[in-house]
């Protein structure tokens, strides 16, 4: 099962809405994952400053920052922009704090995920509230791990890197130990961040994200659906046998893609977008200035 959803929006008009849009989204895949659900969203950058995403299972009250620094928690989640000078700073302050994870980083991207149905964790975050270019969310059921936070979608291994997944890899474990001496690491033993680190790792070698996805074709083995997105870029691929359902909408101010159609309904201008299902070993790929 699981449900995916992925907005990438054209032009700045739109904007104010992604967030609103996302929540209803996720929200209507609902029956595809409902024990735990996440996103990730791309708002306005601050020129020479990097976000941080944390998560602390028991809030952020004991949190030691380096001077200066100042959080702003959503429950059990929390954004810090650093200036890039300090980022390795704040990263040596957190190392030393157990109870805190970097959940993500980059320009751009905050990344929040937990526990419970997706409009409830969509609600816990204030993800109706938030705006920027393009976002990306999942709703999960568990089937072969834990019902955790930390399992649940998206995965980030690259600076405004996230991914979402539907499916099964089959060559995940191999996949991960040739990643590890390439120095990725990984927080869970989930195949769905394997696919994430293998795309961070050709990126890092300089490829675009639709040249690395056309990578994974390769070598990535399994049944899946992937909805990546990136400081600037949003990408689609389902694999050659493409049994995962999958649905997408354009027009001249978007792109969508849901799991089913009725992610999609509600979107502004459903009626007159070209639907159509992503063809199987075919990557999509948008992308727009920061």
């Amino acid at each position: 099962m699981c449900g995916i959803a992925g907005l990438f929006l054209k032009t700045p008009s739109l904007e104010p809405e992604l967030g609103r849009l996302m929540s209803v989204m996720l929200t209507m895949l609902t029956g595809r994952g409902p024990d735990s659900a996440g996103f990730a969203i791309y708002g306005k950058g601050k020129p020479g400053f990097r976000k941080f995403t944390l998560r602390a299972r028991g809030g952020f009250k004991g949190l030691v920052l380096p001077a200066g620094l100042e959080l702003a928690a959503q429950g059990d989640h929390a954004v810090v922009l650093v200036p890039e000078a300090r980022a390795a700073e704040l990263r040596a302050a957190l190392a030393g704090q157990s109870d805190i994870r970097i959940a993500a980083t980059g320009t751009r991207m905050e990344l929040y995920k937990g526990v419970g149905l997706p409009e409830d964790v969509a609600s816990r975050y204030g993800l109706a509230g938030m705006s920027g270019s393009h976002a990306i969310g999942h709703t999960r059921m568990a089937t072969e791990s834990a019902v955790t936070a930390e399992g649940a979608h998206p995965f980030s291994t690259g600076a405004d890197q996230c991914l979402v997944h539907n499916g099964s890899l089959s060559n995940h474990n191999d996949v991960r130990r040739v990643l590890m001496r390439e120095s990725i690491e990984f927080a869970t033993q989930n195949d769905t961040e394997v696919a994430a680190g293998f795309l961070s790792c050709q990126m890092r070698e300089g490829r675009r994200l639709d040249e690395a996805l056309r990578d994974a074709l390769q070598i990535l083995d399994g049944f899946y659906t992937f909805v990546v997105g990136t400081e600037t870029g949003f990408g689609v691929l389902r694999d050659p046998v493409a049994c995962k359902p999958a649905v997408m909408a354009e027009t001249d101010d978007y792109v969508a893609f849901g799991s089913e159609y009725r992610a999609l309904a509600d979107l502004p201008g459903i009626e007159q977008a070209h639907l159509f299902e992503p063809e199987p070993g075919r990557v999509y790929f948008w992308e727009r200035a920061a």
